[in-house]
């Protein structure tokens, strides 16, 4: 469901191969209000995070402080010109053309996957312009508010415009994406399951311009920030933006890897996922690094080898685990794979029931895992706010693995009652 995508990263390339159809009437069954109060909601709450990443002391921003309101145009202007350069770079001649499901003409629809020399570029003219000082840091930064309110504006109005050409293309052709009984379904879920619009998937487009390569623009900017104050980009700072753009820069290198999820292959695109993509991604991602900019602290040199162990830990199981699954996915023929013992399914497909794993079921949630402990740690323990999107990346994944084993279970039947008791433990020996 959709709702699950606003409560942490994009888990592309941590879709197990499962049965990724939805359930009948999934959509229509989730309450008109639980979808209005999450869409509406989801930016007030984010604003209240923020103001809970900053010293005690401070007065709240949120009760109309001049120097830092809730809009500005100038705040407007700066998401609207993002957006813009985004969709510019998105028809480079660079990096590669993948190809996704079928589309209604019967034909594969294609991608333009160039994520990676996006992000390359964007972070060399923002960082470009900040050191010809064309653009400071603290514009974006301060004005965090007013940016998330105008992100919730270009979502909404992008939004409406989606949904008024979803209304014409289903008057003359049906979408199989659309299946929401009124309104409210379909504005926030959205009609149409892969719509574009000047030659761009709108889709891949906000999952991966608008919400990652967003979410590397604001760890940058915070980083910017920092070394504006203080000469150096403090070392909690450092370690949380670059550990969260190693992530990222993992993420856009295999942007293909989004294409088979359930989330963007069945279902549709409406302001819910719109919004989290302009909002949620990019800056309750990024909530730890904003703290630290707030409330600065200190670590050991020691303890930043901890976490850098930590983090290259499960950096390793979360790729290797992940590159393993999906070269077997593609080619279970492949030399590489020889040595390797699996489990025939009666679906025709083999279960890898060695390396990674034959180890846990999930390895590569479990590198993810320690990912985001590694990234919430420099913050210490002051506050529990740094420490929220871990939560909730903590349950996600806890759900997800649960919701991919029982899809498995569907399609694998005994084959895969026979791996889990050959290999009996979803995310960590011994312990779960």
């Amino acid at each position: 469901m959709q709702i699950k995508q606003v409560n942490g990263h994009h888990r592309g390339k941590n879709e197990e191969d499962g049965d990724n159809r939805s359930q009948p009437h999934e959509e229509e069954n989730q309450s008109v209000t639980r979808l209005l109060g999450v869409s509406l909601m989801m930016s007030p709450v984010l604003l209240v995070l923020y103001e809970g990443c900053r010293p005690p002391s401070e007065p709240w921003r949120l009760l109309g402080r001049a120097e830092a309101p809730l809009w500005d145009w100038n705040s407007l202007l700066i998401v609207v010109i993002y957006t813009a350069l985004q969709a510019a770079l998105y028809h480079l001649p660079l990096g590669y053309v993948a190809e996704g499901k079928l589309g209604k003409d019967g034909k594969r629809l294609t991608y333009n996957c160039n994520g990676i020399h996006a992000f390359l570029l964007s972070a060399a003219l923002l960082v470009g312009m900040w050191y010809c000082g064309v653009f400071k840091a603290h514009s974006v930064t301060d004005r965090a508010n007013s940016v998330v309110s105008a992100c919730s504006l270009v979502a909404f109005v992008l939004a409406a415009l989606l949904y008024v050409s979803s209304q014409e293309v289903f008057l003359r052709q049906k979408d199989n994406g659309s299946k929401f009984g009124n309104l409210v379904r379909k504005f926030t879920l959205g009609k149409m399951t892969d719509p574009r619009a000047c030659n761009i998937d709108l889709k891949q487009f906000f999952m991966v311009r608008i919400g990652f390569i967003g979410w590397a623009m604001v760890d940058i900017c915070y980083l910017l920030e920092n070394t504006e104050e203080d000469v150096l980009p403090s070392l909690p700072l450092l370690l949380v933006s670059v550990f969260q753009l190693i992530y990222i820069l993992d993420f856009l290198v295999d942007e293909e890897t989004v294409l088979p999820t359930k989330e963007f292959t069945d279902e549709g695109i409406g302001f819910l996922m719109i919004q989290g993509e302009y909002v949620w991604i990019p800056f309750y991602s990024s909530t730890p690094a904003f703290f630290l900019l707030q409330r600065p602290a200190q670590i050991s040199i020691y303890a930043a080898t901890l976490l850098t162990l930590l983090f290259g830990v499960g950096f390793i199981f979360y790729h290797h685990s992940n590159e393993q699954k999906d070269g077997f996915r593609k080619n279970p023929n492949d030399p590489a794979f020889a040595k390797l013992e699996t489990i025939q399914s009666p679906s025709g497909q083999k279960l890898l029931v060695s390396s990674w794993f034959g180890w846990v079921r999930h390895p590569n949630y479990l590198g993810d895992i320690m990912m985001n402990l590694a990234w919430s740690l420099p913050c210490g323990f002051t506050s529990i706010v740094p420490y929220l999107p871990c939560l909730v990346c903590i349950n996600l994944l806890r759900r997800r693995a649960t919701e991919i084993e029982e899809s498995c279970q569907r399609k694998h039947g005994k084959a895969w009652e026979e791996y889990c008791h050959r290999v009996p433990y979803k995310m960590l020996p011994h312990v779960y």
